[in-house]
């Protein structure tokens, strides 16, 4: 059934040494006898790479815009004097050029003769890897002696040693920085080409790096000559992977040696859904390397995606299938068949006794599609009830609902490429640059460019002031007043007539457009009226509308500020109204665009995770959609919607629900009030938890069955903006199966005749039976690299921009938006509204990031106070502080939020942020208000009560009895 990981060799890209030209105009040369027609701007670099000549270069590559420092890539133009540069001389029509005559094979010998003396460990040594671009370009140029020495004023002399204060080091020396904990620079192996500074600079935009000192003292440095970890360098990576010497290099590579083989991946962390290289040697990964062709990134990385990786070998993995009859047992460690019949044994046994809704089962936004569909197909099929749901609900599923009133679909409407041609970006409730990094970096170049950029949210984000890019607003809105701010929005665009008349009569409703248009102009929804109540200036909420009405392709993105609020799905419904009132809705650089938190968010809501709906957002109760599933499983689905999480724990208190199959979900972590969570687990009698980890919600796990890592199963994830990309398996599964396979084996033990031998199979089931997945397959995938759905007759390489005719609905629907306050209000004992969000080197509940070195940037979640509120408390920086009594962490005293307002992250489980969250939610789907906590806090001496009786019943949970001695 699981077949092995097949790929012999290095998948190796080409660099064409400078960016491609977009011009239309085509211009015809000849390079080294060979005609080549390319757009015209291409350089002649790049203009031979495509025609299969490849030049000498080291300060050029693909990902950057041409330097021309290094004098390598030199070549002769007929009727021109001198040796010009390739990367930084463009094609001209009827251009002759030479590449190779004795002349350039002298001037390139002698400046790789200098270079080379300048890198000592980069010639005739074995230091670094010998297998840089530095030395092939040594190699290709035929050189063959140095008789300059190796002696450089910036190199470690040999004799003598290299230890400082024994008079060894040169006067130009600058030590080794090994501070980051992923990659090591050498500065002797420095060759000055500033490659790394224009990656930082152009590609991630965090310009963290320079070049310092003239002349032979020139080095790169991070920051003010500091280490890379005390520096602004956020470790995306980009630097290592624009190095041409050892210089820069994966602390890996230098310890373990080049990676010998490699299959193209999709990153398993947040939505945007980077492609990668996974390059292994033997049975470990190397290393993770951004691929180029990938659609998403573009041959761009974070952190994350680059080096956190860990986890997939940390020793806290569990490879053994566990069971125990009570919570406060220990562990013990069975075989997956033994695992898998007590499961069924146990479910059988409790639907016998209960009834048949007694047991459920959440899917994973972590896991592949294909997985994701199993589990729901398990609840449907097997156990023959709807209670299915996912994480996917408690962060987007507003979004689903919004959208799918207003537009008919429930998904972002373009593709991230679509940045590109944005004029004014707006940004609500999200934070790209620390939860979509390499999205932020695309949006930040577009910024550099002169795009402009609307921030709303209530604190000042990394998106509101960085390198080079400043919001022109920021509304700094109270937390849980968005519809009234966003209807305020609207009242300026209505009253002002900055609307698209004709975009609004030839492609929506222009009765219910009037409608709308009267109730955003009521006085009450006045910047002025919802100022006072939201805390932001009437005059930034005037300038906002006007900018992003008429200042050309206005593109809305927002995140979980939007969704997790009592009025969640209304603020959808209200960003949808004003793209559409502004006619920024169907062609590039428009759009609207939740930016999902986890790497399959949106695939686990397309695959049919929630109660009431099948595959493809089609209700259960449609009996024309129940056909579909009842003549291809051959069983009769129950037509009425099954329950949500919250109402599982609630029907678990109240005696009626006893089993679960949680993959991939840690909702004791993740969920809001955690003590309603900890009590609805309690009661169960057959609790099954299918992860990595023995996470938080395992505490009260009867059964634990190990998960398999994204490098160990093949499959597809499906991004924020609707693309199916590929999985492929690196690496055999640890712990014997891929989730995929451990589903179908509970499946067959409850009685299905499930038969599949690879996820292909269960993809072509989908495409089968969901008409936005109808043209999809794995052979397509391999074939064209990804597809965004739908992807159909009608599309057969997929839909990268929607609406772009019409809307899905037929005609754009606007809907009221009426501001209502949530029931959590602040008052003289909760006098603050509490916040959360994420931090860029940790993920979601931390399970994967926080076994992997990126603990060296965020050890433990912080609270954010502003120092008035923190004075008044008589709060220091770093003293601990507790929130209600309930659970404590160290205060980080900061302007960046506003007075009145706290914030923290939510990456620990020691501080269990959702203990204090509230079970108000969205008032259609159920979403929870984690965006909006009153609370108060006051200095405290440390862990609370309660965190202590948690962390002790967590490490009570963990204990694995010894296996027993064979006889």
């Amino acid at each position: 059934m699981n077949i092995k990981a097949d790929f012999p060799t290095l998948i190796e890209e080409i660099d064409y040494g400078t960016p491609e030209s977009r011009a239309a105009k085509q211009v015809t040369l000849t390079v080294d006898g060979q005609s080549i027609t390319v757009p015209e701007g291409t350089s002649i670099m790049r203009a031979a790479m495509e025609g299969g000549v490849e030049i000498p270069k080291l300060c050029a590559t693909d990902m950057l815009d041409s330097f021309g420092s290094c004098r390598v890539c030199l070549v002769e133009i007929d009727g021109r004097g001198g040796t010009p540069a390739s990367c930084t001389t463009p094609v001209g029509e009827g251009m002759v050029v030479r590449t190779q005559s004795e002349r350039l094979d002298a001037i390139r010998r002698g400046v790789m003769e200098l270079y080379v003396s300048d890198h000592p460990t980069g010639w005739n040594e074995k230091a670094g890897t010998g297998a840089s671009e530095f030395d092939a370009v040594a190699e290709s140029v035929g050189l063959t002696e140095n008789r300059y020495g190796v002696e450089g004023r910036n190199h470690v002399k040999e004799e003598g040693g290299v230890a400082p204060g024994h008079g060894s080091l040169a006067v130009d020396y600058i030590a080794r920085d090994e501070s980051n904990p992923y990659f090591t620079y050498d500065p002797a192996q420095c060759i000055v080409c500033s490659r790394c500074v224009r990656a930082c600079e152009e590609v991630q935009g965090t310009f963290a790096l320079t070049i310092e000192g003239r002349g032979f003292e020139s080095r790169m440095v991070a920051g003010m000559h500091e280490d890379f970890i005390a520096s602004e360098c956020v470790s995306c990576g980009a630097c290592v992977q624009a190095c041409p010497t050892d210089a820069l290099r994966e602390k890996t590579v230098l310890e373990k040696g080049m990676p010998e083989r490699s299959a193209v991946t999709t990153c398993a962390y947040c939505g945007v859904g980077c492609s990668f290289k996974a390059e292994v040697k033997g049975d470990e990964v190397i290393r993770m390397m951004p691929y180029k062709d990938g659609k998403a990134n573009h041959g761009h990385s974070c952190v994350k995606g680059r080096f956190a990786y860990g986890y997939a070998t940390h020793k806290d993995r569990i490879l053994s299938p566990m069971i125990r009859e009570k919570i406060t047992d220990p562990w013990r460690e069975v075989s997956w068949e033994e695992a898998i019949a007590h499961t069924a044994k146990e479910f059988r046994r409790i639907q016998y006794q209960y009834g048949r809704g007694s047991i459920g089962g959440i899917t994973s936004s972590r896991c592949t599609n294909e997985e994701t569909y199993l589990v729901q197909k398990l609840v449907r099929q097997g156990f023959r009830n709807n209670n299915v749901d996912t994480c996917a609900r408690v962060c987007h599923s507003p979004t689903g609902y919004g959208l799918g009133q207003t537009y008919g679909t429930s998904a972002g409407t373009q593709d991230f490429d679509s940045v590109e041609y944005t004029d004014v970006a707006v940004i609500i409730g999200a934070n790209p640059a620390t939860a979509h990094p390499v999205f932020a970096s695309r949006l930040k170049k577009r910024l550099r460019e002169g795009a402009k950029l609307i921030v709303l949210d209530p604190r000042r984000t990394e998106m509101v002031k960085s390198a080079h890019v400043e919001a022109d607003y920021h509304l700094p809105l109270k937390p849980g007043t968005n519809v009234a701010v966003l209807t305020a929005l609207a009242h300026v665009i209505v009253t002002e007539g900055l609307f698209d008349e004709a975009f609004i009569r030839e492609r929506c409703d222009w009765a219910e457009f009037q409608d709308w248009a009267s109730f955003v102009a009521l006085p009450e929804n006045s910047p002025e009226t919802v100022g006072k109540l939201s805390g932001v200036d009437p005059e930034a909420i005037r300038g906002a509308a006007r900018l992003y009405a008429k200042g050309g392709n206005g593109a809305i993105y927002y995140g979980l500020g939007v969704t997790e609020h009592s009025q969640g799905s209304t603020t959808v419904m209200a960003i949808a109204n004003l793209a559409m009132a502004t006619g920024n809705i169907g062609r590039p650089g428009v759009g609207v665009n939740p930016l999902r938190g986890q790497n399959n968010v949106q695939g686990s809501c397309d695959m049919g995770s929630f109660p009431h709906e099948l595959p493809g957002y089609r209700h259960i109760s449609g009996e024309a959609v129940r056909d579909i599933y009842e003549s291809l499983w051959g069983v009769k689905l129950d037509e009425e919607p099954g329950l949500r999480i919250p109402n599982m724990l609630d029907a678990a208190v109240d005696g009626s629900f006893k089993g679960i199959y949680i993959q991939g979900e840690d909702i004791l972590q993740s969920d809001p009030d955690t003590k309603h969570v900890a009590a609805g687990l309690a009661a169960m009698e057959c609790v099954v938890v299918h992860d990595l980890f023995l996470n938080e919600t395992a505490n009260y796990a009867h059964v634990f069955l190990p998960g398999s890592t994204f490098l160990e199963k093949d499959g597809t994830f499906t991004n924020a903006e609707r693309r199916i990309n590929m999985v492929r398996k690196v690496l055999e599964p640890k712990a014997r199966y891929a989730d995929w396979e451990a589903t179908q084996e509970l499946a067959r033990a409850i009685g299905l005749d499930w038969n599949y031998t690879h996820p292909s199979e269960i993809m072509d089931e989908i495409a089968k039976t969901t008409p936005s997945f109808a043209g999809v397959s794995f052979e397509l995938l391999d074939r064209v690299g990804s597809v965004q759905w739908p992807c159909n007759e009608k599309a057969p390489l997929g839909t990268p921009i929607m609406h772009v005719d019409g809307f899905v609905r037929g005609k754009g629907k606007f809907i009221r938006t009426e501001y209502v306050a949530t029931d959590e209000r602040t008052g003289p004992r909760y006098p603050l509204l509490l916040t959360t969000g994420r931090i860029l080197s940790q993920y979601n509940v931390g399970a994967q990031t926080r076994r992997t070195e990126n603990v060296a940037w965020h050890a433990e979640d912080r609270l954010e106070i502003h120092p008035h509120d923190a004075e008044n408390r008589g709060i220091r920086e770093g003293d601990w502080v507790s929130r209600s009594g309930e659970t404590t962490l160290r205060a980080l005293i900061t302007d960046r939020v506003s007075p009145g307002v706290v914030y923290t992250t939510f990456h620990h489980p020691d501080t269990q942020a959702n203990v204090i969250t509230t079970d108000f939610s969205d008032w259609a789907t159920n979403c929870p208000e984690y965006k909006v906590t009153a609370v108060q806090v006051a200095p405290s001496n440390g862990p609370t009560e309660w965190q202590r009786d948690y962390n002790e019943q967590a490490k009570q949970s963990r204990r694995i009895a010894p296996l027993e001695a064979a006889e």
